[in-house]
């Protein structure tokens, strides 16, 4: 089974990411062939330091080890540094409509804070479909907030097989049964962001200790004391759903442990539950990202492996689009 998914390096990374997108990556690669990208080429679709995305790069590669990604069992790489990925966009452009595009919710909701829009911004979908594609993926671990973009990615891989013949395996997306879509602390019914969020309510990977707690403990909840997960009780919902991700935790057992106890005990437990989590991965981090010259190593050692496997893959859409290949 071929497994792959995709981050961006930009913005530090946080709860949210590590929810819906680091716990499964360790969990998966144990599943099949994975593959793991940082998807530094969408980062330029909005505007960027080049100095930052530099180091936010590195940072990214040593947190997706730090969390538990083994490069030698996974295949984990710079989107760019394998320039399939780019062909393979354009492509696939060709399959693509301008409807579906116009119809992604994220290019809505990211275009209206930007004064300038690019048009990366709203083709990058089809980037995305051609990282998932050229890898032949049978399953893309991913957040509910990227259902979307992989329902573009079937659509686009059955309209290629459809005029040019089987090409693309339909991918399928995984989402976590919990801790799916972690909000933000202080405006609950937004999902956690570095771009879309609050300071205080974005809990990052990298925070101290004492920062956790202080945004924890400030945490918006909900009229009442009961702590239970409901649909009218975003906040104390989302605290419950944290908690099920850095225990383990069913959120039945956890509404049963905490049955009776105050709002302000439960986000003091939350906060230390968090603690323990991100305690390791920071240190590991940190071992991790002293060593410049092996990162680089191992991205090109990446690179290497993803280009093999997707060669074959881009050379067959050229090849039944109808170009003349060199010989």
């Amino acid at each position: 089974m071929r497994i792959f998914s995709g981050i961006q390096p930009t913005g530090a990374k946080h709860l949210g990411n590590y929810a819906g997108g680091f716990r499964q990556y360790a969990a998966t690669q144990e599943q099949g062939e994975a593959f793991f990208c940082i998807v530094d080429l969408h980062s330029i679709s909005v505007d960027h330091d080049p100095a930052e995305l530099r180091e936010r790069t590195l940072d990214l590669f040593a947190m997706l080890i730090a969390t538990g990604l083994d490069p030698e069992r996974s295949t984990i790489f710079a989107q760019s540094h394998v320039t399939a990925h780019a062909e393979a966009s354009w492509l696939l452009s060709s399959v693509t409509s301008f409807g579906e595009l116009r119809r992604m919710t994220q290019f809505k909701e990211k275009s209206e804070s930007q004064e300038f829009v690019s048009a990366a911004l709203f083709t990058y979908p089809v980037l995305q479909a051609g990282d998932i594609l050229l890898y032949q993926t049978d399953i893309v671990p991913v957040g509910t907030d990227q259902r979307q973009h992989i329902e573009l990615t079937r659509d686009v891989a059955e309209r290629f097989n459809s005029r040019y013949g089987e090409t693309f395996t339909l991918p399928r997306g995984v989402y976590p049964e919990v801790g799916a879509k972690i909000t933000d602390l202080q405006e609950p019914e937004k999902k956690m962001s570095t771009t879309g969020g609050t300071e205080q309510g974005t809990v990052y990977i990298l925070d101290s200790p004492d920062d956790i707690r202080r945004k924890f403990k400030v945490a918006v909840t909900d009229s009442g004391r009961e702590i239970a997960h409901a649909e009218d009780k975003p906040g104390i919902s989302n605290l419950i759903e944290i908690m099920t991700v850095s225990t383990g935790g069913s959120i039945a057992d956890i509404e049963t442990r905490y049955d009776g106890q105050g709002y302000g005990a439960f986000k003091t437990e939350v906060a230390e539950s968090v603690i323990a989590l991100l305690e390791p991965f920071q240190r590991r981090f940190r071992e991790v990202r002293a060593d410049a010259d092996e990162l680089h190593r191992l991205l090109a050692y990446g690179a290497e492996k993803a280009t093999a496997v997707s060669h074959p893959t881009l050379e067959a859409m050229y090849e039944r689009m109808g170009f003349v290949r060199p010989r």
